[in-house]
């Protein structure tokens, strides 16, 4: 066996002797080179010789030991120890034939042909095919010696002693891919090219992981990169022949570190190469083709702004926010020559010298997300990416909640919460043919929105141009055509005239059933006879901000409008009633109310009843800067003596005794005032009407001067405005922690729970009740009778605590009320030592898993 691979080594100096050269050819000088190779690499290869020397005598051990990587590869051509003697023998045929001549490389090839016909027996056993896609390999049937793969990619030569290739760069290409498959990276080292005419003579690839990385810098380096080096000695050396193409010289196998496996081989930095080399190809190839929105390695832009868009585009599908990292520019021209671009979560915060002097500390969002994209300029001035890591740490955002990333809001477009099929007033369809000819939907799909059990019995009260009505008609029936889910009803008249028109969309269905238990009906736009006769359906959220469940013109002023208006609003809403609904004084409402909603708490709404009362009085309110307070102040004073006393002093201080406006308001306070009516739960919702400016803003749009399609458009930008202010408030819930007053468990346990609006207001009563007293305790058997005040005040409240089920009731009804536990309560709580609020205390709807 040793004098047959020593006869192949021998062989392998003799193959192109057979070949005819030319004599005018530059194989003199080319051999000149490739004795300076040799030169060149003598040191390295000493060292690998010294390595060596007793490797016959180890192979047995190195086989045990798993040492000789590629004996149980595909690749394989020899057995371990034949490989290991074969090696020996070229090292120390090298050393031997360094300084001979270079007539030497021309000796008879006989040995090697009896080389080739052993390796060839040797080999039997290796070829053949598969048909389960896995590599194959073939026998060159002239030489015997040359192993090729077929992998699905293409064919490639297995690089080993005497092996030749075309070029270099099939060299290159070989090897790369037998060490993808092996599991290693490699680097392209030292390279000899000839003075004369240029070409490369000899060449030598190393694994990734050769020699040692300098140290002279890491002092220096804020963020020292990993080391990767530990000095393997694996390699490849080609030399050129004098028929041009490339031969294995020298071929080492062996490596002192860990293998990829087959699944991160593509993360290795030269099949990261590939991958860009292969795209940029595939590109130019392929000009044409559409990217599928997903960065890969060597991916043009023809600007930097371009490949921005494109990441953030992508960030926007996968769930993240990007920020722009690092910029290297050019220093001839400016120009960016590389950027990179990061998750937004990238990195660390870093300490804040203010310590706990932070009254609003903001919530960690940094958490070290290596997910980045990196872009280079190139020679043909694209930008290209250079490095690519898709992989994050942390949870991606939801897509409901994408648009509220940084980095997503700076791209979005402006966009009109309503569309129409035609821009406006000026292009108006005559008809619904007309509309359906413009594509907007078909006939089979028509839907007939006029219900016809519940026509009036008489005239429409309000005034309606035709072509309004039949626009109004067309504009709903196509919202209905675009999405199935939008409902909209119409009622006739007495002369079958298109009288009241409801409608919902599917975002106020969905919102009425996660908080439909208080509605308020407004219909203080009907007031006004210039005004169209809007009523909308409003309602609270989560985070007290207002939510629309429907909207309607309602054209007749008696209560067979408001009946077919509260049937035709509970039927959209699949029959679910509201617990409490609130409205204004009109008779034919309340009526209708008492008809349709028996079961429903109804009672006047003391917003409203106050906007009626300051628009009467705006004289006053001309002359005097506290009017408009004093009587807010008034209208919603919680306690019944105080809210008595106070319309009295109001009355003198004014002078409106003789105002039979204010007479009649309070002759009725017990159907609006709060005192009078803090047993029904109404979510505070009047609260948060009084704050909200937005629905003015819809009142310019209902004269008869605009038309009424542009009024519809307005009214939705108005209802996205709302919602996007929710949106907002969900995402600064997820990011942001209220404050707390001190490390208290009860407070904790609310943080976790509640919306941090509801939390405020639950913050606010516990600080209240540190200043409250217990002043007499009576047990009555069945529950303990606490009467809790004020420090300091007279004023005193009696709370009721039960401890079979931890129930407490408090007179001032706060949590009926409003829904949640008030200052009196809560010292109750900790006078009997329970620091954390009963579950039965906490609705669902003021929590943050209300839509849930």
């Amino acid at each position: 066996m040793d004098t047959s691979l020593d006869a192949e080594v021998q062989g392998t100096s003799k193959d192109d002797v057979r070949e005819k050269v030319d004599p005018t050819s530059l194989v003199d000088a080319d051999m000149n080179q490739i004795s300076e190779a040799h030169n060149l690499s003598y040191d390295a290869d000493v060292a690998f010789v010294h390595e060596q020397t007793s490797v016959s005598q180890e192979a047995s051990s190195a086989e045990k030991d798993g040492m000789d990587m590629d004996s149980e590869s595909t690749y394989s051509c020899f057995n371990s120890s034949s490989d290991e003697k074969s090696i020996d023998s070229v090292a120390a045929h090298e050393l031997t034939t360094h300084n001979s001549d270079h007539n030497g490389l021309n000796k008879d090839h006989e040995n090697e042909n009896r080389s080739s016909k052993t390796s060839s027996s040797d080999n039997d056993h290796s070829p053949g095919t598969s048909s389960n896609n896995q590599p194959v390999s073939t026998f060159d049937a002239l030489s015997g010696s040359v192993q090729v793969i077929e992998d699905g990619i293409g064919e490639y030569i297995v690089p080993k002693l005497g092996v030749e290739f075309e070029s270099e760069e099939h060299a290159y290409k070989c090897y790369n891919r037998y060490a993808l498959m092996e599991g290693f990276s490699i680097r392209k080292d030292f390279v000899n090219r000839s003075k004369v005419t240029g070409f490369v003579v000899s060449r030598r690839y190393t694994c990734h992981r050769q020699g040692y990385g300098s140290t002279k810098r890491d002092a220096n380096v804020n963020k020292p990169r990993r080391e990767t080096r530990t000095g393997c000695l694996a390699h490849m050396t080609i030399t050129r022949q004098t028929n041009g193409k490339y031969r294995v010289i020298h071929f080492e196998r062996r490596h002192n570190h860990e293998l990829v496996t087959p699944f991160t081989a593509h993360l290795l930095p030269a099949q990261k190469r590939i991958s860009f080399v292969e795209t940029v190809e595939a590109e130019s190839d392929a000009a044409t083709s559409v990217p599928d929105g997903v960065p890969k390695l060597g991916m043009g832009f023809d600007s930097e702004d371009l490949a921005y868009e494109f990441y953030n585009a992508y960030a926007a599908r996968v769930g993240f926010s990007v920020r722009k990292d690092y910029v290297n520019r050019s220093k001839v021209d400016g120009a960016v020559a590389s950027r990179r671009y990061t998750c937004f979560r990238e990195g660390y915060r870093q300490n804040d010298k203010r310590g706990s002097k932070v009254k609003r500390p903001r919530k960690e969002t940094r958490v070290g997300c290596m997910a980045q994209l990196v872009i280079s300029r190139q020679s043909d001035g694209r930008y290209r990416i250079t490095h690519f890591e898709e992989r994050h740490n942390h949870e991606l955002v939801h897509a409901c909640k994408v648009r509220m990333l940084r980095s997503q809001k700076r791209s979005m477009t402006n966009q009109n919460g309503e569309s129409s099929p035609y821009g406006g007033a000026e292009m108006q369809p005559k008809s619904l043919a007309e509309l359906l000819l413009t594509g907007v939907g078909i006939e089979d799909d028509f839907y007939d929105p006029i219900d016809h059990e519940m026509r009036l019995t008489s005239k429409r009260a309000y005034y309606m141009k035709q072509e309004e009505a039949e626009s109004l008609n067309l504009y709903l029936q196509s919202k209905k055509l675009k999405d199935p889910s939008f409902v909209y009803c119409v009622q006739l008249d007495v002369e079958e005239e298109m009288t009241n028109f409801f409608w919902a969309d599917e975002k106020m269905l969905v919102d009425y059933g996660d908080f439909g238990d208080v509605v308020y009906f407004d219909s203080t736009y009907r007031l006004n006879k210039d005004w169209r006769p809007l009523v909308l359906f409003f309602g609270i959220n989560n985070h007290k901000q207002i939510l629309v469940f429907g909207a309607a013109f309602v054209y007749g002023d008696t209560s067979e409008s408001f009946k077919w208006l509260f049937r035709t609003f509970v039927k959209a809403m699949s029959g679910k009633t509201p617990k409490t609904i609130l409205s204004d004084r009109e008779a034919a409402i309340t009526e209708a109310i008492v008809s349709e909603l028996p079961e429903t708490h109804h009672r006047l709404c003391t917003w409203q009843i106050y906007q009626n009362a300051l628009k009467h009085l705006s004289q006053i309110g001309v002359s005097s800067d506290s009017f408009s307070s004093d009587l807010c102040g008034v209208f919603f004073n919680p306690e019944e003596e105080d809210f008595v006393n106070s319309w009295k002093v109001m009355l003198d201080t004014y002078g409106l005794w003789e105002n039979d406006l204010l007479h009649g308001i309070f002759e009725e306070r017990e159907k609006w005032a709060v005192p009078y009516n803090k047993h029904i739960f109404a979510a505070d919702i009047e609260t948060a009407l009084l704050s909200e400016g937005s629905i003015a803003s819809v009142r310019k749009y209902l004269k008869p001067e605009s038309h009424i399609l542009q009024f519809v458009k307005h009214f939705g930008r108005v209802v996205n405005e709302w919602r996007y202010k929710e949106l907002e408030a969900n995402y600064d819930m997820g990011h942001h922690l209220p404050r707390l007053m001190g490390d208290v468990v009860m407070l904790k346990q609310v943080r976790e729970v509640y919306t941090p609006v509801i939390f405020k207001m639950f913050h606010q009563e516990y600080e209240n009740c540190l200043n409250n007293v217990i002043n007499e305790c009576i047990d009555t058997g069945s529950s303990v009778e606490f009467k809790v005040s004020t420090y300091g005040q007279v004023r005193q409240y009696t709370v009721l605590y039960s401890s079979e089920n931890d129930s407490v009731v408090c007179s001032c009804m706060k949590f009926q009320f409003v829904g949640i536990l008030c200052s009196h309560a809560l010292k109750v709580l900790d006078y009997r030592n329970i620091k954390i609020v009963p579950s039965q205390y906490i609705l669902k709807r003021w929590t943050r898993k209300a839509r849930e």
